[in-house]
């Protein structure tokens, strides 16, 4: 029996088990004037993955998200969400996607609880006799019961960032996207958003978060995009990225100056002496002779090894950019 194509549904299998909850091809978008925000772009999101977008200012994130939104439509290429095409198939696909896209919009004359309502009642597709208990559920999953009848205009950005977050919970979702989500929280309140979305992921909801904050989207994300320049630079798993870029050759000594200059004379680049740790790129000779010539200098050598590389360093020798990416 012949075999169907690579990529082809099975019987009662959606596109998106097989291409990805969102799924982009040759996504174009230039705006008025010439500026190409986003070049032929080429994004899968794998279904029920904590996906981090990841780009420095004016790589083209927020143009993405809003040409997946259907907030504008692309120059050219096509893109799909949860199996349809977008902008043409967005009234189907937006019922089933909860978004939180640069700050919510909140009534501030209204409290917590009241502008979830208004959200609710909003929603042509939501059920009038169950929005109560919804609303309370969706406040009790962000930590913001106590605070349902203050006035949204008293929260802070964390609290504004929660409720914006419960608008989005208030109706199961296949998909989630967030834009910052963790903006303005303590780190009591990131870590409770990391919990929330992990646990989110685990219940079946594919979660696409756009970022700035690369030590969060190591800890919170399966997979992760690096965008620079409008193009796509890289995707996969978190874990895969991280272990793409070398790690740091790290030696603590008392003799930290002394350390540095023998490790430049071996070959070792990008040295940064901090107290009594001397750090820098792995070079390409033997690290035993490395340490071998430390201990010949003199130097009093207490910890010698490699540091595992982390995602802000597969992020700075993929685009170049320092850790501070905000856009």
């Amino acid at each position: 029996m012949d075999e169907a194509p690579a990529g082809t549904p099975r019987p009662g299998q959606s596109d998106d088990a097989v291409d990805g909850v969102i799924r982009t091809r040759a996504l174009t978008k230039r705006y008025r004037g010439g500026q190409l925000a986003v070049d032929r772009l080429d994004l899968t999101v794998p279904k029920g993955s904590v996906f981090g977008f990841l780009g420095p200012n004016g790589s083209g994130k927020t143009t993405t998200i809003r040409m997946l939104m259907g907030l504008i439509e692309p120059t050219s290429g096509t893109a799909h969400v949860l199996g349809h095409p977008v902008p043409r198939a967005a009234r189907t696909v937006l019922p089933h996607v909860g978004a939180l896209i640069e700050g919510p919009a909140l009534y501030g004359f209204l409290s917590g609880r009241d502008n979830l309502l208004r959200y609710d009642a909003a929603d042509p597709t939501a059920d009038p006799r169950t929005r109560t208990a919804r609303v309370a559920a969706a406040l009790d999953r962000v930590g913001l019961t106590a605070a349902a009848g203050k006035k949204a205009k008293a929260y802070s950005l964390g609290m504004k960032q929660r409720l914006g977050l419960a608008a989005a919970l208030l109706r199961p979702r296949k998909l989630l996207v967030l834009d910052e989500p963790t903006n303005g929280l303590d780190p009591q309140g990131m870590r409770e958003i990391r919990s929330l979305v992990r646990q989110l992921a685990s219940d079946g909801t594919t979660v696409f978060v756009s970022s700035h904050l690369l030590d969060e989207i190591e800890q919170m994300c399966t997979h992760a995009a690096v965008m620079t320049h409008g193009r796509l630079v890289t995707q996969g798993p978190v874990a895969e990225l991280a272990a793409g870029a070398r790690g740091r050759l790290v030696v603590t000594t008392p003799d930290a100056g002394e350390a540095a200059r023998v490790l430049k004379e071996q070959g070792v680049g990008d040295l940064v002496v901090t107290g009594d740790r001397v750090s820098g790129q792995v070079p390409k000779r033997d690290l035993a002779e490395v340490n071998a010539a430390l201990v010949t200098a003199g130097v009093r050598v207490r910890g010698f090894g490699v540091q595992r590389a982390s995602l802000e360093d597969a992020f700075v020798a993929l685009t170049g950019e320092g850790f501070d990416v905000a856009g």
